[in-house]
C-alpha cells in the first residue's frame, strides 16, 4: 500500500464511484460536472448545473499555520479553496457567470473559535468582490455554519455551487477527437490577478503534503489535526516546520518564502481566463478538463471515446511537489496520479488554434503551452513521458 492509502485516502475515489454509479448521469455522460434538464425553470433549452467541493484537509493545515504564526488572515485562502474547487469545475463545462453559492461550514466551536469564521464568510465575500471586477457574477446566498465537535476535529470547509445554463453553450466534451492538442495552463507563479507566488499545490492531495512534508513536531503538539488511529509510521513524518524558510530559483533569480505559505498557497482559479475564451472562442473549446483530485489521470473519467492520451511536454513540477516527493519518497506514478504537478488546466482543441489558448492565458501572466495530445486507439490510455521515465496508465 502506498503511504496515501495507508492515511486512509484514494486518489481515484473508487468507493465513492461505486456507490453513486446507479445515480442518474445526466445529459452529458463525458461532461466534467453532472447537467440535468431545467428542473427549476422548465425551458428545454437551458440545463441545471449543481456543484459541491471544499477546501478538503488544507483546513486543517490553515489550522496548524494560524497556531503557528498567530496569522490568521491565512483562512481567508481556505475561503478561496472552497470556492474555486467548485467554481473552476463549472468552468470546465461552459458556466462562468450568473452562479449562486451557499456555504457548509462544520466546526469544532472549543478549537475554532468565531473570528476564524469571520475570515472565511469574509474572504469568501471578497473574493466574489473580486471575480465581479473580471466580469465572473457569483451571488452568495449564505449556508450552514453547524457546531460539530463530536463530528470535526477543527474545521470543514465547503460549498456549493448552481446555475441555469444554455443549453447550447455547454462544454460536454463530446467533441475532442483525435489529432486534438492539450494546451495546459500552470497552476504557479503568480498571476496578474494574484497577491503573490503561487506554489501551484491547489486543494487536493493536501493529506499527502501535510503528513509528508511537516515534522513530529505536529503529531506531539496538535493531536487534534489527524486521525489518532492511523498508524504513527504514517503521521508527519518529514523535517519541517511550516515556519521554516525555503530557497529556490525563479526565472533565474533566488526567491525566498516559508514552507507554510508555498503548502497553504490559495487554489488558483481560472476563470479570468476562460470568461474571454468561452466568450470569444466556445467553437474552438473541445474540452476542458480540471487536473483536481486523480491530478494527471483525471481526464482518463471524461473522454467520449477509447482515446491514448499522450501528454509528453508537461511544466517541470514546481518547487512544492518535489518538496513532497524528497520527503515522502514517492514514485512518479503516485505523484502525478495525487498531484496536478504544476498544470491543474487542460483545454482540448485542433492545433491551430493552441496559441490563440496560450497566448490569452499569458495575457494573465499565467503560463501555457501544449503539454500532449490524443490519439485513437482501441482502449483507453494516458501515457505521461518524463526526461527519464514513461508511464502509463
Amino acid at each position: 500500500m502506498s503511504l496515501y492509502s495507508k492515511r486512509g485516502v484514494s486518489a481515484q475515489k473508487e468507493e465513492v464511484h461505486a456507490a453513486t454509479k446507479h445515480l442518474d448521469q445526466g445529459l452529458f455522460a463525458n461532461a466534467f460536472c453532472k447537467i440535468y434538464p431545467d428542473y427549476l425553470g422548465g425551458d428545454d433549452d437551458y440545463v441545471s448545473v449543481m456543484h459541491a467541493d471544499g477546501a478538503g484537509t488544507k483546513s486543517i493545515l490553515a489550522y496548524l499555520y494560524w497556531k503557528e504564526t498567530g496569522d490568521i488572515a491565512v483562512w481567508k485562502g481556505i475561503a478561496q479553496d472552497a470556492i474555486v474547487m467548485n467554481l473552476d469545475d463549472l468552468l470546465c463545462v461552459g458556466v462562468y457567470d450568473n452562479i449562486v453559492f451557499n456555504s457548509t461550514i462544520d466546526r469544532n466551536k472549543t478549537i475554532i473559535p468565531g473570528e476564524v469564521l469571520s475570515q472565511v464568510i469574509n474572504g469568501s465575500q471578497q473574493l466574489f468582490d473580486e471575480l465581479k471586477s473580471f466580469g465572473v457574477h457569483i451571488h452568495y446566498l449564505g449556508g450552514e455554519t453547524a457546531d460539530v465537535g463530536d463530528v470535526v476535529r477543527t474545521i470543514a470547509v465547503n460549498g456549493t455551487m448552481t446555475c441555469r445554463f444554455l443549453k447550447s453553450k455547454v462544454i460536454s466534451n463530446d467533441k475532442i477527437k483525435a489529432g486534438d492538442v492539450i494546451v495546459g495552463l500552470a497552476s504557479y507563479g503568480q498571476a496578474t490577478y494574484e497577491t503573490e507566488y503561487n506554489s501551484g499545490i491547489g486543494s487536493n492531495g493536501l493529506t499527502s503534503a501535510r503528513h509528508d512534508v511537516l515534522s513530529k513536531y505536529y503529531a506531539d503538539n496538535f493531536k487534534e489535526s489527524y486521525n489518532t488511529s492511523l498508524d504513527e509510521a504514517v503521521v508527519y513524518i518529514g523535517n519541517n516546520k511550516l515556519s521554516d524558510a525555503i530557497t529556490f530559483t525563479i526565472d533565474n533569480s533566488p526567491f525566498t518564502t516559508t514552507v507554510g505559505k508555498l503548502i497553504l498557497s490559495p487554489t488558483r482559479t481560472y476563470a479570468p481566463v476562460l470568461k474571454v475564451l468561452l466568450e470569444n472562442e466556445f467553437d474552438k473549446i473541445h474540452g476542458l478538463i480540471h487536473c483536481s483530485g486523480g491530478g494527471q489521470t483525471k481526464c482518463m473519467k471524461y473522454l467520449p471515446e477509447t482515446f491514448r492520451i499522450v501528454k509528453d511536454n508537461l511544466f517541470e513540477a514546481p518547487e512544492i511537489f518535489k518538496l513532497i516527493q524528497k520527503s515522502s519518497g514517492s514514485n512518479n506514478r503516485e505523484m502525478y496520479e495525487v498531484f496536478n504537478m504544476g498544470c491543474r488546466l487542460e483545454i482540448y482543441c485542433a492545433a491551430q488554434d493552441a496559441e490563440l489558448m496560450i497566448s490569452t492565458a499569458k495575457t494573465f501572466n499565467i503560463d501555457a503551452q501544449v503539454i500532449g495530445r490524443v490519439e485513437a486507439n482501441d482502449k483507453k490510455e494516458l501515457v505521461i513521458k518524463l526526461k527519464d521515465e514513461t508511464i502509463v496508465y
